[in-house]
Protein backbone atom coordinates (compact mmCIF):
# COMPACT_ATOMS: atom_id res chain seq x y z
CA UNK A 1 0.00 0.00 0.00
CA UNK A 2 3.32 2.48 0.84
CA UNK A 3 4.54 1.50 -2.45
CA UNK A 4 1.59 2.21 -4.27
CA UNK A 5 0.77 5.83 -2.68
CA UNK A 6 4.12 7.07 -3.35
CA UNK A 7 3.20 6.90 -7.34
CA UNK A 8 0.97 9.15 -6.29
CA UNK A 9 2.14 11.49 -4.81
CA UNK A 10 5.14 14.67 -5.93
CA UNK A 11 5.36 14.98 -9.38
CA UNK A 12 3.76 11.74 -9.81
CA UNK A 13 0.58 13.64 -9.12
CA UNK A 14 1.51 16.68 -10.81
CA UNK A 15 1.74 14.76 -13.76
CA UNK A 16 -1.33 12.47 -13.42
CA UNK A 17 -3.49 15.20 -12.66
CA UNK A 18 -1.88 17.33 -15.56
CA UNK A 19 -2.75 14.29 -17.79
CA UNK A 20 -6.39 13.55 -16.23
CA UNK A 21 -7.36 17.27 -16.82
CA UNK A 22 -6.47 17.82 -20.01
CA UNK A 23 -7.93 14.13 -21.00
CA UNK A 24 -10.91 14.62 -19.81
CA UNK A 25 -10.73 18.13 -21.38
CA UNK A 26 -10.55 17.35 -24.85
CA UNK A 27 -12.32 14.81 -25.17
CA UNK A 28 -15.51 16.28 -23.62
CA UNK A 29 -15.23 19.00 -26.24
CA UNK A 30 -15.09 15.96 -28.95
CA UNK A 31 -18.60 14.27 -27.29
CA UNK A 32 -20.03 17.99 -27.76
CA UNK A 33 -18.94 18.24 -31.39
CA UNK A 34 -16.69 20.96 -31.11
CA UNK A 35 -14.09 19.62 -32.39
CA UNK A 36 -13.44 20.06 -36.03
CA UNK A 37 -11.97 18.49 -39.24
CA UNK A 38 -9.27 20.88 -39.15
CA UNK A 39 -7.67 19.38 -37.56
CA UNK A 40 -8.59 16.22 -35.59
CA UNK A 41 -10.32 15.00 -38.88
CA UNK A 42 -7.20 15.11 -40.93
CA UNK A 43 -5.08 13.27 -38.41
CA UNK A 44 -7.61 10.90 -37.62
CA UNK A 45 -8.37 9.73 -41.26
CA UNK A 46 -4.67 9.51 -42.59
CA UNK A 47 -3.82 7.35 -38.73
CA UNK A 48 -6.69 5.17 -39.84
CA UNK A 49 -5.73 4.60 -43.71
CA UNK A 50 -2.69 3.59 -42.38
CA UNK A 51 -3.76 1.37 -39.93
CA UNK A 52 -5.44 -0.15 -42.55
CA UNK A 53 -3.10 -0.33 -44.98
CA UNK A 54 -4.56 2.55 -47.42
CA UNK A 55 -3.18 5.22 -48.97
CA UNK A 56 -3.10 8.10 -46.65
CA UNK A 57 -4.69 10.53 -49.09
CA UNK A 58 -7.07 13.08 -47.11
CA UNK A 59 -9.96 13.87 -49.40
CA UNK A 60 -11.35 16.99 -47.84
CA UNK A 61 -7.54 18.02 -47.37
CA UNK A 62 -6.37 17.15 -51.21
CA UNK A 63 -3.67 15.87 -50.16
CA UNK A 64 -1.67 12.81 -48.80
CA UNK A 65 -0.65 13.14 -45.09
CA UNK A 66 3.29 13.44 -45.77
CA UNK A 67 2.26 16.37 -48.18
CA UNK A 68 0.89 18.27 -45.20
CA UNK A 69 3.87 18.63 -42.78
CA UNK A 70 6.43 15.57 -43.88
CA UNK A 71 5.14 14.38 -40.22
CA UNK A 72 6.00 10.95 -40.84
CA UNK A 73 5.29 10.41 -36.72
CA UNK A 74 1.89 8.83 -37.87
CA UNK A 75 2.81 5.95 -39.25
CA UNK A 76 3.92 4.37 -35.77
CA UNK A 77 0.89 6.10 -34.16
CA UNK A 78 -1.05 4.01 -36.79
CA UNK A 79 -0.05 0.87 -34.62
CA UNK A 80 -2.50 1.60 -31.88
CA UNK A 81 -5.19 1.87 -34.59
CA UNK A 82 -4.09 -1.34 -35.57
CA UNK A 83 -4.93 -2.41 -32.44
CA UNK A 84 -8.13 -0.72 -31.63
CA UNK A 85 -9.35 2.50 -34.43
CA UNK A 86 -10.50 5.30 -32.53
CA UNK A 87 -9.67 8.91 -32.70
CA UNK A 88 -9.44 8.76 -28.66
CA UNK A 89 -6.05 7.32 -28.95
CA UNK A 90 -4.75 10.92 -30.29
CA UNK A 91 -6.48 12.24 -27.18
CA UNK A 92 -4.30 10.30 -25.26
CA UNK A 93 -1.38 10.43 -27.04
CA UNK A 94 -1.41 14.38 -27.07
CA UNK A 95 -2.94 14.87 -23.24
CA UNK A 96 0.11 12.17 -22.29
CA UNK A 97 2.68 13.97 -23.99
CA UNK A 98 2.21 17.31 -22.70
CA UNK A 99 1.92 15.78 -19.05
CA UNK A 100 5.06 13.96 -19.60
CA UNK A 101 7.50 17.01 -19.83
CA UNK A 102 6.99 17.06 -15.84
CA UNK A 103 9.79 14.01 -15.63
CA UNK A 104 12.24 15.96 -17.86
CA UNK A 105 11.30 18.78 -15.83
CA UNK A 106 12.33 17.77 -12.81
CA UNK A 107 15.51 16.19 -14.16
CA UNK A 108 16.52 19.18 -15.08
CA UNK A 109 16.22 21.26 -11.41
CA UNK A 110 18.26 18.76 -10.07
CA UNK A 111 20.79 19.28 -12.46
CA UNK A 112 20.55 23.20 -11.37
CA UNK A 113 20.53 22.16 -7.67
CA UNK A 114 16.68 23.28 -7.25
CA UNK A 115 14.66 21.93 -4.43
CA UNK A 116 12.06 19.43 -4.84
CA UNK A 117 9.42 22.13 -3.57
CA UNK A 118 10.83 24.74 -6.20
CA UNK A 119 11.25 22.12 -9.18
CA UNK A 120 7.00 21.50 -8.05
CA UNK A 121 6.69 25.21 -8.73
CA UNK A 122 8.08 24.84 -12.04
CA UNK A 123 5.91 21.43 -13.06
CA UNK A 124 3.15 23.68 -11.80
CA UNK A 125 3.96 26.97 -14.17
CA UNK A 126 4.55 24.70 -17.19
CA UNK A 127 1.14 22.79 -17.10
CA UNK A 128 -0.58 26.11 -15.66
CA UNK A 129 1.53 27.92 -19.27
CA UNK A 130 -2.20 28.95 -21.04
CA UNK A 131 -0.88 27.42 -24.44
CA UNK A 132 -0.67 24.12 -22.91
CA UNK A 133 -3.94 23.72 -22.03
CA UNK A 134 -5.20 25.76 -25.07
CA UNK A 135 -3.52 23.25 -27.72
CA UNK A 136 -4.35 20.62 -25.92
CA UNK A 137 -8.50 21.72 -26.32
CA UNK A 138 -7.57 22.86 -29.69
CA UNK A 139 -8.31 18.94 -31.53
CA UNK A 140 -4.85 17.42 -32.12
CA UNK A 141 -1.33 18.39 -33.62
CA UNK A 142 1.30 16.27 -33.50
CA UNK A 143 3.92 18.84 -32.40
CA UNK A 144 2.57 18.48 -28.77
CA UNK A 145 4.33 15.14 -29.16
CA UNK A 146 7.74 17.23 -29.13
CA UNK A 147 7.04 19.04 -26.45
CA UNK A 148 8.84 16.87 -23.85
CA UNK A 149 11.33 15.65 -26.30
CA UNK A 150 12.87 18.99 -26.31
CA UNK A 151 13.22 19.05 -22.71
CA UNK A 152 14.84 15.53 -22.99
CA UNK A 153 17.40 16.59 -25.86
CA UNK A 154 18.44 19.41 -23.72
CA UNK A 155 18.70 17.49 -21.17
CA UNK A 156 20.62 14.65 -22.69
CA UNK A 157 22.73 17.32 -24.64
CA UNK A 158 24.97 17.65 -21.52
CA UNK A 159 23.76 21.24 -21.48
CA UNK A 160 23.89 22.56 -18.26
CA UNK A 161 27.03 20.25 -16.61
CA UNK A 162 28.33 16.68 -16.75
CA UNK A 163 24.82 14.88 -16.22
CA UNK A 164 25.40 11.20 -18.34
CA UNK A 165 22.08 9.62 -18.10
CA UNK A 166 22.44 5.97 -19.12
CA UNK A 167 21.91 5.36 -23.14
CA UNK A 168 22.51 9.28 -22.95
CA UNK A 169 23.28 9.19 -27.05
CA UNK A 170 20.38 7.10 -27.52
CA UNK A 171 18.17 9.31 -26.26
CA UNK A 172 19.45 12.59 -27.79
CA UNK A 173 19.43 11.35 -30.92
CA UNK A 174 15.71 9.17 -30.80
CA UNK A 175 14.51 12.93 -29.28
CA UNK A 176 15.60 14.73 -32.16
CA UNK A 177 14.61 11.81 -35.07
CA UNK A 178 10.94 12.44 -33.44
CA UNK A 179 10.62 15.49 -33.22
CA UNK A 180 11.49 15.82 -37.12
CA UNK A 181 8.76 13.73 -37.69
CA UNK A 182 6.39 15.32 -35.59
CA UNK A 183 6.57 18.55 -38.48
CA UNK A 184 8.98 19.57 -41.05
CA UNK A 185 9.34 23.15 -39.55
CA UNK A 186 10.41 22.14 -36.42
CA UNK A 187 13.64 21.32 -38.04
CA UNK A 188 14.64 24.71 -37.55
CA UNK A 189 14.14 24.86 -33.95
CA UNK A 190 16.24 21.64 -34.10
CA UNK A 191 19.12 23.13 -36.04
CA UNK A 192 18.78 26.27 -34.00
CA UNK A 193 18.98 24.45 -30.98
CA UNK A 194 22.26 22.66 -32.01
CA UNK A 195 23.64 26.23 -32.84
CA UNK A 196 22.71 27.02 -28.97
CA UNK A 197 24.58 24.09 -28.22
CA UNK A 198 27.78 25.36 -30.58
CA UNK A 199 28.08 28.56 -29.48
CA UNK A 200 26.58 28.73 -25.59
CA UNK A 201 27.10 25.41 -24.23
CA UNK A 202 30.42 24.12 -25.50
CA UNK A 203 28.58 20.97 -26.95
CA UNK A 204 30.45 20.27 -29.76
CA UNK A 205 29.60 16.91 -31.16
CA UNK A 206 25.73 17.18 -29.75
CA UNK A 207 25.30 21.01 -31.37
CA UNK A 208 26.59 19.70 -35.29
CA UNK A 209 24.34 16.52 -35.38
CA UNK A 210 20.90 18.86 -34.21
CA UNK A 211 22.01 21.57 -36.43
CA UNK A 212 23.29 19.49 -39.40
CA UNK A 213 20.27 16.82 -38.90
CA UNK A 214 17.84 19.84 -38.75
CA UNK A 215 18.94 21.63 -41.61
CA UNK A 216 19.05 18.68 -43.91
CA UNK A 217 15.80 17.61 -42.99
CA UNK A 218 14.29 21.22 -43.49
CA UNK A 219 15.54 20.71 -47.09
CA UNK A 220 14.69 17.28 -47.82
CA UNK A 221 11.12 17.91 -46.04
CA UNK A 222 10.25 21.69 -47.60
CA UNK A 223 11.81 20.87 -51.05
CA UNK A 224 11.55 17.19 -52.01
CA UNK A 225 8.75 15.41 -49.40
CA UNK A 226 5.80 18.13 -49.43
CA UNK A 227 6.12 18.85 -53.09
CA UNK A 228 5.81 15.43 -54.06
CA UNK A 229 3.23 14.26 -51.95
CA UNK A 230 0.81 18.01 -52.05
CA UNK A 231 1.49 18.82 -55.54
CA UNK A 232 3.02 22.43 -54.37
CA UNK A 233 4.79 24.38 -51.87
CA UNK A 234 3.52 24.29 -48.04
CA UNK A 235 0.38 25.48 -47.58
CA UNK A 236 1.95 27.72 -44.78
CA UNK A 237 4.07 29.70 -48.18
CA UNK A 238 0.47 31.95 -48.51
CA UNK A 239 0.78 33.42 -45.28
CA UNK A 240 4.03 34.95 -46.34
CA UNK A 241 2.93 36.51 -49.91
CA UNK A 242 4.51 39.81 -49.17
CA UNK A 243 8.18 37.67 -49.28
CA UNK A 244 7.60 35.24 -52.33
CA UNK A 245 5.85 32.17 -52.99
CA UNK A 246 8.09 29.61 -52.15
CA UNK A 247 9.89 28.69 -49.30
CA UNK A 248 13.46 29.31 -51.30
CA UNK A 249 12.40 32.52 -51.94
CA UNK A 250 11.19 33.80 -48.59
CA UNK A 251 14.08 32.69 -47.36
CA UNK A 252 16.18 34.30 -49.67
CA UNK A 253 14.05 37.74 -49.32
CA UNK A 254 14.33 37.99 -45.30
CA UNK A 255 17.64 39.16 -46.31
CA UNK A 256 17.28 40.87 -49.01
CA UNK A 257 14.17 42.84 -47.98
CA UNK A 258 15.42 44.55 -44.72
CA UNK A 259 12.31 47.18 -45.28
CA UNK A 260 9.72 44.45 -45.90
CA UNK A 261 10.84 42.22 -43.03
CA UNK A 262 11.05 45.32 -40.49
CA UNK A 263 7.30 46.62 -41.85
CA UNK A 264 5.92 43.22 -40.69
CA UNK A 265 7.42 42.74 -37.31
CA UNK A 266 7.50 45.74 -35.88
CA UNK A 267 3.13 46.03 -35.32
CA UNK A 268 0.99 46.24 -32.35
CA UNK A 269 -0.46 43.18 -33.25
CA UNK A 270 3.09 41.46 -33.13
CA UNK A 271 3.58 43.84 -29.56
CA UNK A 272 0.79 42.35 -28.17
CA UNK A 273 1.95 38.80 -29.13
CA UNK A 274 5.17 39.12 -27.26
CA UNK A 275 3.11 40.04 -23.99
CA UNK A 276 0.74 37.91 -23.91
CA UNK A 277 3.85 34.33 -24.92
CA UNK A 278 5.95 36.03 -21.98
CA UNK A 279 4.00 37.63 -19.41
CA UNK A 280 3.22 34.41 -17.81
CA UNK A 281 7.06 33.66 -17.09
CA UNK A 282 8.10 37.18 -17.12
CA UNK A 283 8.37 37.38 -13.27
CA UNK A 284 10.53 34.33 -13.20
CA UNK A 285 12.83 34.66 -16.08
CA UNK A 286 16.07 36.58 -15.74
CA UNK A 287 17.72 38.82 -18.77
CA UNK A 288 20.59 36.92 -18.35
CA UNK A 289 19.79 33.85 -19.17
CA UNK A 290 17.77 34.86 -22.30
CA UNK A 291 20.18 33.01 -24.48
CA UNK A 292 18.28 29.71 -23.38
CA UNK A 293 15.35 31.27 -25.67
CA UNK A 294 17.78 30.94 -28.85
CA UNK A 295 16.42 27.60 -30.02
CA UNK A 296 12.86 29.43 -29.82
CA UNK A 297 13.99 32.32 -32.22
CA UNK A 298 12.61 30.41 -35.71
CA UNK A 299 9.30 30.13 -34.11
CA UNK A 300 9.05 33.35 -32.80
CA UNK A 301 10.25 35.07 -35.91
CA UNK A 302 8.07 32.67 -38.18
CA UNK A 303 4.86 34.05 -36.28
CA UNK A 304 5.86 37.45 -36.43
CA UNK A 305 6.44 37.32 -39.88
CA UNK A 306 2.92 35.52 -40.86
CA UNK A 307 0.09 37.59 -42.18
CA UNK A 308 -1.97 35.29 -40.45
CA UNK A 309 -3.59 36.12 -36.97
CA UNK A 310 -4.16 32.81 -35.66
CA UNK A 311 0.17 32.26 -35.33
CA UNK A 312 -0.12 35.28 -32.84
CA UNK A 313 -2.00 34.00 -30.16
CA UNK A 314 -2.01 31.72 -27.43
CA UNK A 315 -4.95 29.64 -28.45
CA UNK A 316 -3.10 27.46 -31.11
CA UNK A 317 -0.33 25.27 -31.51
CA UNK A 318 1.72 27.51 -33.64
CA UNK A 319 3.27 29.10 -30.07
CA UNK A 320 4.18 25.76 -28.47
CA UNK A 321 7.64 25.14 -29.40
CA UNK A 322 8.35 28.22 -27.37
CA UNK A 323 7.43 26.74 -24.11
CA UNK A 324 10.03 24.51 -23.40
CA UNK A 325 12.53 26.99 -24.22
CA UNK A 326 10.68 29.63 -21.99
CA UNK A 327 10.65 26.89 -19.00
CA UNK A 328 14.38 25.89 -19.35
CA UNK A 329 14.61 30.00 -19.41
CA UNK A 330 12.69 30.37 -15.89
CA UNK A 331 14.85 27.17 -14.45
CA UNK A 332 18.10 28.65 -15.10
CA UNK A 333 17.10 32.03 -13.85
CA UNK A 334 15.67 30.56 -10.48
CA UNK A 335 18.71 29.14 -9.68
CA UNK A 336 21.51 31.14 -10.39
CA UNK A 337 19.92 34.67 -10.92
CA UNK A 338 17.76 37.04 -8.90
CA UNK A 339 14.04 36.78 -10.15
CA UNK A 340 10.83 39.45 -9.83
CA UNK A 341 8.91 36.41 -8.09
CA UNK A 342 11.09 33.55 -6.01
CA UNK A 343 8.53 32.75 -3.48
CA UNK A 344 7.10 29.59 -4.23
CA UNK A 345 3.15 30.54 -3.34
CA UNK A 346 3.90 34.25 -5.62
CA UNK A 347 4.90 32.26 -8.25
CA UNK A 348 2.31 29.63 -8.10
CA UNK A 349 -0.28 32.42 -7.70
CA UNK A 350 0.90 34.04 -10.72
CA UNK A 351 0.63 30.84 -12.97
CA UNK A 352 -2.92 30.35 -11.60
CA UNK A 353 -3.96 33.94 -12.22
CA UNK A 354 -2.48 33.94 -15.57
CA UNK A 355 -3.87 30.42 -16.69
CA UNK A 356 -7.57 32.17 -15.62
CA UNK A 357 -6.43 34.86 -17.32
CA UNK A 358 -5.79 33.12 -21.08
CA UNK A 359 -6.63 30.03 -21.01
CA UNK A 360 -10.33 28.87 -22.62
CA UNK A 361 -11.82 27.18 -19.51
CA UNK A 362 -14.70 29.30 -19.66
CA UNK A 363 -15.88 27.47 -22.67
CA UNK A 364 -16.38 24.85 -19.84
CA UNK A 365 -19.17 26.97 -18.58
CA UNK A 366 -22.89 26.81 -19.56
CA UNK A 367 -23.98 29.88 -18.92
CA UNK A 368 -21.15 31.69 -20.89
CA UNK A 369 -23.30 32.26 -24.37
CA UNK A 370 -20.00 30.53 -26.69
CA UNK A 371 -19.70 27.48 -24.38
CA UNK A 372 -19.36 24.03 -25.92
CA UNK A 373 -22.98 23.99 -24.35
CA UNK A 374 -24.59 26.02 -26.42
CA UNK A 375 -26.44 23.95 -28.59
CA UNK A 376 -26.07 20.79 -26.55
CA UNK A 377 -30.02 20.42 -27.32
CA UNK A 378 -29.23 18.89 -30.19
CA UNK A 379 -26.96 16.48 -29.10
CA UNK A 380 -29.15 13.22 -28.65
CA UNK A 381 -30.28 14.03 -32.26
CA UNK A 382 -26.55 14.13 -33.80
CA UNK A 383 -25.83 11.02 -32.13
CA UNK A 384 -28.65 9.39 -33.55
CA UNK A 385 -28.09 10.83 -37.04
CA UNK A 386 -24.31 9.49 -36.98
CA UNK A 387 -25.84 5.59 -35.98
CA UNK A 388 -27.75 5.63 -38.97
CA UNK A 389 -24.51 6.68 -41.45
CA UNK A 390 -23.48 2.63 -41.65
CA UNK A 391 -20.00 1.23 -43.14
CA UNK A 392 -17.50 2.60 -45.08
CA UNK A 393 -19.58 4.79 -47.64
CA UNK A 394 -18.67 8.18 -48.61
CA UNK A 395 -20.15 10.98 -46.12
CA UNK A 396 -20.58 14.68 -47.13
CA UNK A 397 -20.97 16.76 -43.52
CA UNK A 398 -20.03 19.82 -41.60
CA UNK A 399 -16.76 20.64 -40.62
CA UNK A 400 -17.93 20.07 -36.67
CA UNK A 401 -19.36 16.40 -37.58
CA UNK A 402 -16.09 15.25 -39.83
CA UNK A 403 -13.95 13.45 -36.91
CA UNK A 404 -16.47 11.74 -35.92
CA UNK A 405 -16.93 9.81 -39.59
CA UNK A 406 -13.43 9.88 -40.32
CA UNK A 407 -12.76 6.19 -41.09
CA UNK A 408 -13.53 5.92 -43.74
CA UNK A 409 -12.11 6.37 -47.54
CA UNK A 410 -13.59 9.31 -49.18
CA UNK A 411 -15.13 12.43 -46.76
CA UNK A 412 -16.10 15.15 -47.84
CA UNK A 413 -16.93 18.68 -46.57
CA UNK A 414 -18.77 21.71 -46.85
CA UNK A 415 -16.74 24.30 -47.48
CA UNK A 416 -17.38 28.07 -48.12
CA UNK A 417 -18.55 26.95 -51.33
CA UNK A 418 -20.60 23.71 -51.48
CA UNK A 419 -19.14 21.40 -54.42
CA UNK A 420 -22.05 20.12 -55.43
CA UNK A 421 -20.02 17.40 -57.26
CA UNK A 422 -19.07 15.99 -53.74
CA UNK A 423 -22.80 16.11 -52.33
CA UNK A 424 -23.90 13.94 -55.22
CA UNK A 425 -21.08 11.69 -55.03
CA UNK A 426 -21.90 11.00 -51.29
CA UNK A 427 -23.69 8.35 -49.83
CA UNK A 428 -24.62 10.49 -46.93
CA UNK A 429 -25.12 14.06 -46.62
CA UNK A 430 -25.13 14.86 -42.88
CA UNK A 431 -25.73 18.18 -41.95
CA UNK A 432 -26.68 20.70 -38.91
CA UNK A 433 -28.50 23.87 -40.39
CA UNK A 434 -28.57 25.94 -37.27
CA UNK A 435 -25.68 25.55 -36.24
CA UNK A 436 -23.39 24.75 -39.43
CA UNK A 437 -20.03 25.37 -37.98
CA UNK A 438 -16.73 26.82 -39.67
CA UNK A 439 -16.86 27.92 -42.54
CA UNK A 440 -20.08 27.45 -43.85
CA UNK A 441 -23.18 29.45 -43.18
CA UNK A 442 -26.71 29.07 -42.10
CA UNK A 443 -27.92 30.17 -45.69
CA UNK A 444 -25.58 27.65 -47.57
CA UNK A 445 -27.18 24.77 -45.69
CA UNK A 446 -30.94 25.93 -46.16
CA UNK A 447 -30.74 26.02 -50.23
CA UNK A 448 -28.64 22.70 -49.69
CA UNK A 449 -31.25 21.33 -47.86
CA UNK A 450 -33.87 23.06 -49.70
CA UNK A 451 -31.92 21.22 -53.15
CA UNK A 452 -31.74 17.71 -51.83
CA UNK A 453 -35.10 17.95 -50.82
CA UNK A 454 -36.17 18.41 -54.03
CA UNK A 455 -34.10 15.47 -55.36
CA UNK A 456 -35.84 12.63 -56.16
CA UNK A 457 -32.54 10.90 -55.86
CA UNK A 458 -32.15 11.29 -52.42
CA UNK A 459 -34.19 10.13 -49.19
CA UNK A 460 -34.46 12.82 -45.99
CA UNK A 461 -33.93 9.30 -43.31
CA UNK A 462 -33.54 11.87 -40.23
CA UNK A 463 -34.91 15.45 -39.16
CA UNK A 464 -34.69 16.56 -35.50
CA UNK A 465 -33.44 19.68 -33.76
CA UNK A 466 -32.41 21.26 -37.20
CA UNK A 467 -30.31 17.87 -38.16
CA UNK A 468 -30.91 16.52 -41.02
CA UNK A 469 -29.46 13.24 -42.72
CA UNK A 470 -30.18 12.67 -46.44
CA UNK A 471 -29.23 9.09 -47.95
CA UNK A 472 -28.51 8.72 -52.06
CA UNK A 473 -30.91 5.71 -52.85
CA UNK A 474 -28.45 4.26 -55.84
Amino acid sequence: MVKFKRYFTGFNLYLLLGFFILFISSITRHLLFHSGAYDLGIFDNAVYLISQREYPYITFRGLHIMGDHAAFIFYPIALLYSLYPSVYWLFFIQSLSLSLAVLPIRKLCEIFGIKAEKAKTICLVYLLYPVIFNVNLFDFHPETIATPLFFLAVLTSNAFGNNKPPGRWYLFAASIILILGCKAVLSLNVAAMGLWLLLFRNRRIEGLVATSTGLFWFIVASQIVIPKFSGGEAAAVSRYAYLGDSVTEIILNIFTKPQAVLSHLFTLPNLEYLILLFIPVIPIISWRELDNLFPAIPTIVINLLADYQPQKDLVHQYSLPIVPFLIITAIASLSRQKTLLSKDIKIRLWALIMFIALTRWTKFLPVIPKSYWRDVYQWQATRQAIELINGKDTVFTNHRYASHLTHRKILYLANETIDYQQVFASKYILLNVKNPGYPTSREDMEKLISLLLADNNFTLAYRRDDIFLFIRKN
